[in-house]
């Protein structure tokens, strides 16, 4: 593995223009791209501005900055549920700038969302909130009995699958959201600030399961403002400072945007 990273920095080089360094090319397939992306809102503020970003399968990838930077506009585009201004956005193969709204619900199922918030079903408990995913995409019952279970042991909740919400610490209840976002097997996970109520432990243990889980094929996007796991975990940083990306680093960290 050392050897392959080796490889490719010494055969492909990053380049540097006005203090933004780019990665260097992977042979991995790019399932996001976003090239030369405008997102302006009826005010006529610019969201995001020429906004150029490629990533590839089995990527992990944390995108940091200010509030206002533009990262939940950038999230809400990856999901189709704003459109661009100008450019173009290709997501797994969708053109999200012609996709029709038939097929954004298909579109979608490759993906799967973790908020801050976690937004359980409350009268519902663990099990049921996570089969919900799966009834959504008319899974069979058969289905259901064996996938809710196995997705449960995997975030460490294999016992806890008849509490309700409130029966549940904020760290529990964040792995019952990430078992729902990857009980039908997403492509791409993206996480909205998830450990933003978690207290330091949690947001660990909620950090490891996404490095696992990132082991195990899925392409992670993280949005965060959390420096010290951003500096800990060493993996690529992308940092937006009022709609631009002001910096791409391949193994980065919480830059000072001053």
């Amino acid at each position: 593995m050392g050897e392959k990273k080796g490889n490719q920095k010494s055969e492909r080089t990053a380049v540097s223009v006005k203090g933004k360094r780019r990665r260097p090319i992977s042979d991995n397939s790019e399932i996001i791209t976003l090239n030369k992306v405008c997102k302006a809102y009826s005010t006529g503020a610019p969201a995001l501005k020429d906004v150029d970003l490629h990533i590839n399968k089995g990527e992990f990838v944390f995108i940091v900055g200010d509030s206002g930077s533009g990262k939940s506009t950038l999230i809400k585009l990856l999901l189709r549920e704003l459109t661009i201004t100008s450019g173009s956005i290709n997501v797994l193969g969708y053109d999200l700038a012609k996709i029709r709204h038939r097929k954004i619900p298909k579109f979608r199922r490759n993906i799967g969302i973790v908020f801050q918030d976690f937004r359980l079903l409350k009268d519902r408990n663990v099990y049921e909130n996570v089969a919900f995913a799966q009834r959504i995409i008319q899974k069979s019952n058969k289905e259901i009995k064996k996938n809710v279970p196995s997705i449960l042991a995997i975030v460490g909740l294999a016992g806890k699958y008849k509490a309700k919400p409130k029966q549940l610490s904020g760290g529990e209840q964040q792995r019952v959201a990430l078992a729902r976002a990857l009980v039908n097997k997403p492509t791409v996970l993206l996480a909205d600030e998830p450990t933003g109520n978690l207290d330091p432990k949690n947001s660990w243990e909620i950090m490891k399961l996404l490095e696992q889980i990132n082991e195990n094929g899925t392409t992670v996007l993280v949005v965060t403002h959390n420096r010290e796991i951003v500096n800990a975990m060493q993996k690529r940083v992308i940092t937006l400072k009022r709609g631009v990306i002001v910096s791409d680093e391949e193994r980065g960290g919480y830059i000072d945007e001053d």
